[in-house]
């Protein structure tokens, strides 16, 4: 019999477990959808998903024998002896957590316009703040409860003692994750690359959109966006280090005259610097790089912010074939010359 009745509080217990982890999930999608649009009753629904907790749990400890009507006197009649004895434990609580809300809303304002501050670091400040955020929220929280417990009566110096050895034991059990976060603290605070930064790592190419301690986000020209974690982020080539440079290399015909077309291009390259405002300096015009088979070739290089070159390339490209088709100077197609024998 006793066997029975602990198989069906199981049975039980697992069925109250699925149907709760089922309404959690419809809810934490209706949260993220609301989220990705923007809309508001965010707020509501975490109440939701808090009281189906509660109720689910509820329903867990009744049926395993708790009796709630006797809890509920028993907590009712400690309250009413020793509410005189812990008013100043209330208030020292409602204090605290009063301090500790002020204390992360005022820095976060700081930090967020701290943030908004213009300037050639704005995008390594970005990164920054947003750990230094984090920290201090946690820190605040942590310290604010300890000194909550404290204020009731609590010996918080084996809790924190617990807490020691269980973070010993978690660390022991979380190796790669300690890992990502030593690799996470060194790549922000040796400046490896920051928020908004162009990237090459593993042979993903993109923007950074987001680092933190355990793992960083990536999004390629495509949109597609790409989680690291970073203890495996290793071979980072950063782009935007320094400024791009297109190249651009074609081809006249044997006939033509080079110091003409180089003279010409001299004259109407500089002319797309005001035009582009991503160019930093006037083409520079390296001169003949290549005798081909057809051609003569000569190449031409623009210096342009980070990242920024491939649409330059395209567009000086076509600005050059329209310079020589101006001044009817040829582009000449592939040539085979056949030789008959007589």
């Amino acid at each position: 019999m006793f066997l029975f009745s602990a198989a069906l509080n199981i049975i039980f217990t697992v069925i109250l477990l699925i149907v709760y982890v089922g309404l959690a999930f419809i809810i934490n999608k209706a949260i993220a959808k609301r989220q990705e649009t923007n809309k508001k009753g965010i707020f509501w629904f975490y109440i939701l998903l808090f009281f189906v907790f509660v109720g689910f749990a509820g329903l867990i400890l009744w049926f395993f024998g708790l009796d709630y009507s006797s809890q509920i006197n028993n907590i009712w009649t400690s309250i009413s002896d020793n509410i005189g004895s812990k008013i100043g434990a209330i208030a020292g609580t409602i204090i605290t957590f009063f301090i500790a809300t002020l204390i992360i809303k005022v820095s976060t304002i700081l930090l967020k316009r701290a943030s908004l501050k213009e300037g050639p670091n704005k995008k390594r400040m970005t990164t920054m703040l947003k750990v230094v955020k984090s920290i201090i929220r946690y820190s605040i929280e942590i310290v604010a409860i300890l000194i909550t417990l404290a204020l009731w009566g609590v010996d918080v110096l084996p809790a924190i003692a617990g807490l020691g050895i269980l973070g010993l034991v978690v660390g022991l059990g979380a190796q790669s994750m300690i890992n990502d976060f030593i690799a996470g603290f060194f790549i922000i605070f040796e400046h490896q690359f920051d928020v908004g930064d162009v990237v090459e790592i593993n042979g993903f190419k993109g923007e950074v959109i987001d680092i933190g301690l355990k793992s960083s986000r990536f999004r390629n020209w495509k949109g597609d966006v790409k989680i690291m974690t970073n203890g495996t982020i290793k071979n980072v080539t950063n782009y935007s280090l320094t400024n791009s440079v297109a190249v651009i290399e074609f081809g006249i015909s044997y006939s033509e005259d080079i110091e003409k077309t180089i003279s010409i291009l001299n004259k109407e390259l500089p002319k797309y610097r005001e035009i582009f405002p991503e160019i930093i300096e006037n083409p520079v015009i390296l001169g003949v790089t290549a005798l081909a088979d057809s051609s003569v070739n000569i190449t031409v290089i623009v210096k342009t912010d980070t990242e920024k070159h491939y649409a330059i390339e395209r567009a000086i490209r076509k600005g050059i074939k329209e310079i020589l088709d101006k001044n009817n100077i040829e582009i000449p197609f592939p040539q085979i010359v056949v030789h008959k024998s007589e």
